[in-house]
């Protein structure tokens, strides 16, 4: 194998969009400053609800197949050549929202053993050896099943990958500072009316949405906003961008952000954070 980057990121995420929305301007930042990148997505979101009407007739395992070829794109403006679809293409489903009979389905990711999926998981830790490891909370963000299993797959390859030589140095969630996120939503509230959406979101429905203290590393991702709004544009079926703010299906509006926020979960944060590697031994 080709010897690895010094500096090695690896990212958690349950569907295709969920890593350009979360992590886009982190990852094509660090990809530029010549880190190796690995996304995992654990389905790929055969479930989800589809925007735009020509695009209408895709589901199941149509849309799947249709939504990893717009990850592919959106990678490709992040500059991001390693993902792994956690198993294999098509090894867990996609389990729609929480509490619907979508979550019964054996094959769903919400169904899925714990540690075999965390033992796929830690095959790409063993062989990638990321120091820093990025994945949501235990509610998920905002309690999707998908989300919420891919938080518990997380944690226990970290553990396992531990138990088998590798020892991450620091994992972070994804976050956002309640006061930024207002902030943005009252700059929002004044451009409404320009903008083609039905209406804002709701502050409380946002994913992350944490008191400031929490948040542990603020990553500057502004000199990749382009790269960000280009990958989740590739993300057509799911997301609509209007400049500096986007909708999902909801036609919702909300906040582009090009500064990406973290809470530190496991290993020891540099007072004022702004680089996942802070404090980091970075020696392959």
């Amino acid at each position: 194998m080709t010897e690895l980057p010094s500096r090695r990121l690896l990212l958690v995420h349950a569907h295709p969009d969920d890593e350009s929305i979360n992590n886009g301007a982190t990852m094509a930042k660090y990809v530029a400053e010549g880190a190796h990148v690995t996304l995992v997505t654990c389905t790929l979101g055969e479930r989800g609800e589809v925007i735009p009407p020509e695009l209408g007739h895709l589901s199941g395992a149509a849309l799947g197949a249709y939504r990893r070829g717009e990850l592919e794109a959106a990678l490709g403006e992040l500059g991001v050549t390693d993902v792994r679809l956690l198993g294999g293409a098509g090894r867990y489903g996609d389990s729609g929202m929480m509490g619907l009979p979508d979550n019964d389905d054996p094959a769903c990711f919400w169904q899925a053993d714990l540690d075999e999926a965390a033992g796929h998981l830690v095959d790409v830790m063993l062989e990638v050896r990321p120091q820093v490891v990025v994945a949501y909370d235990d509610n998920g963000g905002y309690g999707h099943p998908d989300h919420i299993q891919a938080h518990r797959v997380a944690m226990r390859a970290v553990e396992l990958a531990a138990a088998r030589g590798h020892r991450v140095a620091k994992v972070y969630w994804n976050r956002m500072p309640r006061s930024v996120v207002e902030d943005a939503f009252t700059r929002l509230a004044d451009d409404l009316s320009g903008l083609p959406f039905g209406k804002s979101a709701d502050i409380a429905d946002l994913p992350g949405v944490v008191a400031d203290e929490r948040v542990t590393t603020a990553v500057d991702g502004s000199a990749y906003a382009a790269a960000k709004a280009a990958a989740m544009r590739a993300h057509a079926t799911q997301i609509t961008v209007a400049g500096e703010y986007f909708a999902l299906s909801n036609d919702q509006a909300q906040p582009l952000f090009t500064t990406e926020y973290y809470e530190l979960a496991h290993g020891h944060a540099e007072p004022g954070e702004s680089d996942l590697f802070a404090g980091v031994e970075v020696a392959s």
